[in-house]
């Protein structure tokens, strides 16, 4: 269903004197309080952009875009450009392209040891920082404790998967002690909201189960859990049905806003770790290709400049396929951490504001 809400939530509670107007309000109230969990459908974009920028695997994703960029090197040198053979030695072209290679990998593989540095030094600090650091962290795991009257689980995938399993039964107690009520429009509105928040919880739960920290599994789940607009919905049916809502309602309601507000806190947490850790996994794979790269480029600056390849394998130039794979391998360290950024990108973009705000037009 739709997850357009209006802006002002007091909108809708006044009676106006058509009944048929009455009836379309009623209407759209309750079909606005389904809202599109995942991230698939909040976004609205295709399955293959969201594997692409999130879901697939990063070394997977570098190999597709080192293998398109050499089948478009090959196709552009054998078919559209004739005097591929000649220019190579009047042109120096080798000379000059892997010359160019060497000093961009040097370049890069400084910038990405710095970032590294940045990112290590953020857990780096004085003993006080460090004891504050510690203490906050252990006031949040305690308060988590109370809600869900389990130890805190160490494991960040068990313990987002708490706080998700405590908003389902949650929500299953609040369904239960609206169905009372003689508001009509209330209990549709609620059944369908805690549908929506079992239904949901359901899902993530499944996903964090089988993840593990340090792949993408234990984020990507986090990241269909849309706790946000769940506090909103919470708020509006506070605000719109404050008259029919018994104190144990208001009780009940309250206990579930606070623990979907717990979930913020704690995915934040999690996306800033998965983000180090991503970092220092890309600075170390940066690190381990550029060492051949420069070898496979300083090897044809210095042995094939000016070589030209007669033969030909399936119809393609030698000299074409030869110096396409040798390109495309120089540019590994680049095809990592586009592949590495546009993940990182993706989910930052994704999760900028944090509790109940609206910045996507398609969750509107």
């Amino acid at each position: 269903m739709s997850s357009d809400r209006d802006s002002n939530p007091d909108e809708g509670t006044d009676v106006p004197t058509d009944p048929g107007v009455d009836t379309a309000i009623e209407s759209d109230a309750e079909a606005e309080i389904g809202t599109a969990n995942t991230m698939r459908e909040r976004s609205n974009e295709s399955r293959i952009k969201l594997w692409a920028t999130l879901t697939g695997n990063r070394l997977l994703i570098t190999g597709l875009l080192a293998l398109g960029f050499f089948v478009a090197f090959v196709v552009i040198g054998e078919w559209f450009v004739p005097d591929f053979e000649s220019s190579l030695r009047r042109d120096s072209m080798i000379e000059y392209m892997f010359s160019t290679m060497i000093s961009a990998i040097i370049t890069g593989t400084t910038l990405v040891v710095t970032i590294s540095q940045l990112v290590i030094s953020q857990e780096n600090g004085p003993l006080g920082e460090q004891r504050e650091r510690m203490s906050n962290t252990m006031d949040f795991r305690e308060y988590t404790e109370e809600m869900i009257g389990l130890p805190s689980p160490a494991d960040p995938s068990a313990f987002l998967r708490e706080i998700v399993s405590l908003t389902e039964r949650q929500a299953k107690l609040l369904r239960a002690s609206i169905a009372d009520n003689e508001d009509d429009q209330l209990r549709a509105e609620v059944d369908e909201y805690t549908e929506s928040v079992i239904g949901n919880a359901e899902q993530v739960r499944d996903e964090l189960r089988g993840a593990s920290f340090g792949s993408f599994g234990v984020l990507n789940a986090a990241l269909n859990y849309n706790y946000g607009i769940k506090i909103f919905h919470i708020e509006r049916i506070a605000n719109d049905h404050s008259d029919s809502l018994t104190e144990e309602n208001v009780g009940l309601l309250d206990d579930l806003k606070s623990t979907l507000s717990m979930f913020g806190p704690a995915r934040e947490h999690v996306k800033t770790l998965y983000f180090e850790w991503a970092l220092i996994d890309l600075s170390q794979m940066i690190l381990y290709t550029s060492v051949p790269a420069l070898l496979v480029a300083g090897s044809m600056l210095g042995f094939y400049s000016g070589i030209s390849f007669p033969n030909t394998t399936v119809g393609v130039s030698d000299s074409i396929l030869i110096i396409g794979a040798a390109f495309t391998f120089t540019l590994l360290p680049f095809l990592l951490l586009i592949s590495y950024i546009a993940r990182i990108a993706t989910v930052a973009k994704r999760t900028l504001a944090i509790g109940p705000l609206i910045l996507r037009e398609s969750e509107r």
